[in-house]
Parts: C-alpha cells; structure tokens; sequence
C-alpha cells in the first residue's frame, strides 16, 4: 500500500475486511478512524501472524462496531438484487453493512479495506469506496442469476435444485459493467 502514496487516508473511515487483516500486508494505521465489526474479530483466529495482527490494530485504535439491522437489511437486499447473496458471508454483509451506515449517518469519507470481489462488487453496487489490499481491484461489476444446468431455466434467488427437473444450479454472470475508476 505504501508505494500507492495512500496518504490521502488521513481523512477517511476505513472499514477494515478480514482478507485485509489476513493479507499479512501492513495497513495504514495514519487514516481518520479505522473501524472493523465484532465477526471480523471472530474470523480471526487465535495464534499466528494474523492473530497478532489485528491485535496490534486494536492496540493502535481498531474500534469494533455492529452495524444496526436496517443497514444489513439494506446490504441483504442489494446483494438479493445483485445475485451476490450466496457469494458473501454474514461478517462481510456486516463489513459492508457498518460502510453503508458509516456513510449515510456521519457523511463521513468512508472506503472499505479488502481483497474480496464480492465485497468489492456490492460496494460498488452501494457506491461505497473500496480500496485493495494485495489483489487487484476488480474491472467490472457483476450481476448474477441461478440457472438450472439441466433445464436451463433461469432464477433471480437461490435455489439448490431446480424444481422443475431437478438438476443442480449453477451461477452465472447476467449483465457485466466496467467499473469506473
């Protein structure tokens, strides 16, 4: 991150993302305020390097926030809408939840700190700023569907197994768009 001159960081909220804490990259420790949610901590496990370092970030100011249900609730529905409900976990549908929030409630200057595409993807979706850690940010954003591998029928949510012929569903890209940068 340092060769990117992220200096400009000193006037945002960063949303810290496990992929960020498990990257084992230095993060920037000079941003406004740095803020994580208490699944992020879950996810990390006791022991390791990745262990010691988020416990150095909550030593240098990490603050653990749950974001309110309205603003998962809101995350829930764009990822609905995006096809990405089964691509994101609930602490990254927290991570993304507390961004939204954080930008709505304080109009604070808020990016999210990860290497995960969906994230990235849904973020752009929200139109909260991402920034990646030690992958490259993504190009285009994705819409999803479900389509039955055997009767190709189409679906807009999940399902495990079409009910019309019964065949597995797979995931697919229904409309790309490049990301402006």
């Amino acid at each position: 991150m340092k060769e990117r001159g992220l200096f400009f960081l000193r006037d945002l909220t960063v949303v810290v993302d496990t992929s960020a804490v498990l990257s084992g990259k230095p993060l920037c420790l000079d941003c406004k305020k740095m803020v994580t949610t208490p699944g992020v901590s879950e996810e990390i496990q006791p022991g390791g390097g990745a262990y010691r370092s988020f416990q150095f970030l909550l030593e240098k100011g990490l603050v653990l926030i749950s974001p309110s249900r309205e603003s998962v609730k809101r995350v829930e529905r764009a990822a609905e809408e995006t096809g990405e409900q089964m691509r994101l976990s609930r602490v990254d549908k927290e991570v993304l939840a507390l961004a939204y929030e954080l930008s709505k409630k304080n109009r604070d200057r808020v990016v999210i700190l990860t290497d995960d595409y969906s994230i990235q993807n849904l973020a752009v979706f929200l139109n909260i700023g991402y920034l990646n850690v030690s992958q490259e940010k993504i190009k285009k954003k994705f819409k999803w569907v479900y389509l039955c591998s055997g009767c190709g029928k189409k679906f807009e949510k999940h399902v495990k197994n079409c009910p019309i012929c019964g065949a597995e569903i797979k995931t697919i890209v229904s409309s790309s768009e490049d990301v402006k940068k």
